[in-house]
């Protein structure tokens, strides 16, 4: 007992003459004290601000060893390891801007350049971004990018496509790592199951770039940059659980195989398979999906540092939405309905710059997608395959940056519909030309231009201008004009074509559509003397439309009505983004845009369905350092738009209401490697079908079987069918997902 004693107070003697210390100093940038900052002892709750002086004090510090951070959103972090022995410690840090803005691009001139210096306006959206709100696709991530809009196709599949500036789906080119994998049927399908883990940045070019990329980036494009593997963690773990049931999982595995190649693996997993109807139609209110998708990108060092990279992805998914008590036993009959949608698909993508002393880049791809759909007792089977190769030469000679390319593009498209007699096969050689001229700091022009042959239509020339104007580092004018045009196939494109009763007219063959756009942009930076900073950035469009395909559901209820539109269209609008970095951990973005989209017909002005006439967005991120937790809050609106409705008797709106989609979610990085997230995805409980009789037209009876026709094929009014509808999923502009809580765990291991 005596023993005891003395160890007692022997703990106590020395608890009593344990000294702590302090921390102060100061931070700068440039030379000058940057306030609000904060520094903090990695892996304790000790921690500080600076004030307007740039001054800090941390008190109480016991002796040991310690990583000390000075953190400020905006600015590179900085970590100075210390040893607090018998002394206080003045510490001072110097800190760097991080110019988000002048993050390299590639997407706006085909080639590496400085956001701040290309003559394009080019968005980009990071890894940041994709965790303010963790999706398990990119499709859902992209609901938070102002005037760009994931649009829902159908009430039963789910399937969709991405909206850019008021344009539909088909208008946006979808790249991975500059290459045209997700087209055609992929358009409508592909953009689940890439990675979120893998990917490195996000670049969105809104306006024609068909002079660069060639057909179907018309309205605009989005090119997905994966990561490089010699850049990449060593392990990673991204996995999130919902209260729905959805379960989805990435992973990331780095290997260095020798001196010379580095190989990056990522696996994605999505399932879910849990039936709901909060709606009561009997009808599933999501797609039950299984998916995987599995990427590996191979990195090769050369000498002189000249590029070699390989990438591959297969996917397949399984998905299915319909009647409450279908299973794949239904498939294809008539006796329950459903719609199956079975897809596989595997990619190759390569970069290889040539062993000579001038910059030649041969890049290729090559994707084959097999689809197998049934849509009720309706099935539809395709293949597509899409080889694209690409040899571009980059010259600068004075105060030319010159860029020479030709390519070549072979689609093959075949599917089981009378619309496809034989297989569309198509070879497509191009040639491009481009030149950046630099008159000095604040002139920049450039000038391009494409040639495309396409057997089915002829020579196809789209020229471009661009215009960059930079009167101060604070400051820059962009002015963009060019042309574009699509070709259409309507089954991989268009899904009311494939889904309900509605019949698919073609009035007479269909020629490629053409627009021409005008872009003006402005981009301001505002440094606050407290720290603070703020970016501008808004944009003016105008764009006119010939040719262009046009769905008309309204002359027959019962039909699909596809035609050149004998006029024009025209798209114009003005977005402004204003991101802000303030004080004590604050970080904020705000986004709106406002858009009219009309065709102009036999002296006739029509809005364009499903298309809204204002969306905004926005999100907040707020990190609390001492305790090692951030909030994030997002957010969009939408104003309403024109639906789809099955004619004058139809009880359903003509317009959508306005509606807002809202995400909160809270992080925990307070340990090594691992963070852990939770939140609520559509807090408002929002969905489409609350002030609505019904969203799926005659869901009691998706066979038909008790519509009455006349002889001219009209709907006839009965008491079983009082409306004189027939069945229709394709009433649908938003998720009918409600409220749902959700639970993730990050491992980063380097």
């Amino acid at each position: 007992m005596r023993h005891l004693y003395f160890f007692i107070f022997l703990g106590i003697f020395k608890t009593h003459g344990q000294k702590d210390f302090t921390i102060s100093g100061m931070v700068t940038s440039n030379g000058e004290p940057l306030p609000y900052v904060n520094v903090y002892l990695n892996n304790t709750n000790l921690g500080g601000v600076t004030d307007e002086q740039g001054s800090y004090l941390i008190k109480n510090v016991p002796s040991g060893i310690y990583t000390l951070t000075a953190s400020f959103t905006g600015f590179t972090n900085k970590t100075n390891k210390i040893e607090i022995t018998n002394q206080n410690l003045n510490i001072n840090f110097a800190l760097d801007e991080t110019e988000a803005l002048n993050e390299v691009v590639i997407t706006g001139t085909l080639k590496p350049v400085s956001r701040l210096e290309s003559p394009v306006p080019v968005e980009i959206y990071s890894t940041t971004f994709l965790k303010q709100n963790p999706t398990p696709s990119i499709f859902e991530a992209l609901q938070n990018v102002n005037g760009v809009r994931p649009q829902i196709n159908c009430n039963v599949c789910n399937t969709g496509d991405i909206h850019i500036n008021g344009l539909e789906g088909p208008y946006t080119l979808v790249l991975i790592d500059g290459m045209p994998i997700v087209s055609g049927l992929s358009t409508v399908y592909g953009l689940s199951g890439i990675p979120n883990s893998l990917i490195e940045q996000i670049e969105i070019v809104k306006g024609p770039a068909s002079s660069l990329y060639g057909s179907e980036a018309v309205g605009g494009l989005i090119n997905i940059i994966t990561k490089l593997p010699e850049n990449t963690s060593k392990l990673t773990l991204d996995s999130f659980v919902t209260g729905w049931g959805e379960a989805n999982i990435d992973l990331g595995y780095k290997a260095t195989l020798g001196k010379k190649t580095n190989v990056l693996t990522g696996i994605n997993y999505f399932h879910y398979s849990n039936p709901i109807d909060n709606n009561n139609d009997y009808f599933t209110d999501v797609t039950l999906q299984d998916r995987i998708s599995v990427f590996q990108k191979w990195s090769f060092n050369r000498p002189k540092n000249r590029a070699f990279s390989l990438a591959g992805r297969y996917f397949y998914e399984d998905r299915w939405g319909g009647e409450m008590n279908w299973n794949k036993s239904y498939r294809g009959g008539d006796e329950v309905y459903g719609e199956s949608i079975y897809t596989s698909r595997f990619e190759i993508i390569g970069l290889y710059q040539l062993p000579i002393s001038e910059t030649i880049n041969l890049q290729f791809s090559y994707s084959d997608h097999n689809q197998n759909s049934i849509y009720g007792s309706m099935p539809y089977i395709a293949q597509q395959r899409i080889g694209f190769g690409q040899l571009i030469w980059d010259k600068s000679i004075q105060k030319h940056d010159l860029l020479f390319g030709t390519a070549i593009r072979y689609n093959y498209y075949n599917d089981n519909t009378t619309a496809t007699e034989t297989a569309d096969e198509v070879t497509i050689p191009s040639l491009l030309i481009q030149d950046e001229i630099t008159f000095n700091r604040k002139h920049h022009v450039l000038l391009g231009a494409r040639y495309d042959y396409d057997k089915r239509h002829g020579s196809i020339f789209t020229p471009r201008v661009a215009y960059r104007f930079k009167p101060t580092d604070e400051d820059i004018v962009r002015i963009n004009a060019g042309t574009g045009f699509r070709v259409v196939n309507l089954f991989t494109e268009e899904h009311a074509a494939l889904t309900g009763a509605r019949d698919v007219i073609l009035e007479e063959a269909l020629e490629p559509e053409e627009s021409y756009n005008v872009n003006i942009n402005y981009l301001k930076k505002i440094y606050a003397t407290n720290g603070m900073m703020f970016t501008l950035d808004a944009s003016v469009w105008y764009t006119y439309f010939t040719n262009q395909i046009v769905p008309d559901y309204e002359t027959n209820p019962n039909q699909i009505i596809y035609d050149n539109l004998d006029g024009h269209a025209i798209s114009q609008g003005v977005s402004l983004n204003l991101d802000a970095v303030f004080a004590h951990g604050i970080k904020a973005n705000i986004g709106a845009t406002f858009q009219e989209v009309n065709q102009f017909e036999n002296g006739e002005k029509n809005r364009q369905l499903l298309t809204e006439r204002f969306s905004g967005n926005w999100g907040a991120t707020y990190k609390h350092y001492p305790t090692n937790l951030s909030l994030d809050y997002t957010g969009s609106i939408y104003g309403s738009m024109l639906l789809p409705t099955l004619g004058e008797l139809d009880p359903r709106s003509d317009e959508s209401p306005i509606w807002s989609l809202q995400n909160i979610q809270v992080t925990y990085d307070g340990l090594q490697n691992i963070e852990f997230y939770c939140g609520v995805k559509n807090i408002l409980n929002w969905t489409p079908g609350k002030k609505e009789p019904f969203l799926i037209a005659r869901a009691d009876d998706p066979f038909d079987e008790h519509v009455d026709f006349d002889s001219d094929g009209h709907v006839i009014p009965t008491p079983d069918n009082p409306y004189a509808l027939t069945f229709d999923p394709s009433y649908v502009y938003a998720p009918n997902q409600g409220r749902r809580l959700f639970f993730g765990m990050r491992l980063n291991i380097k």
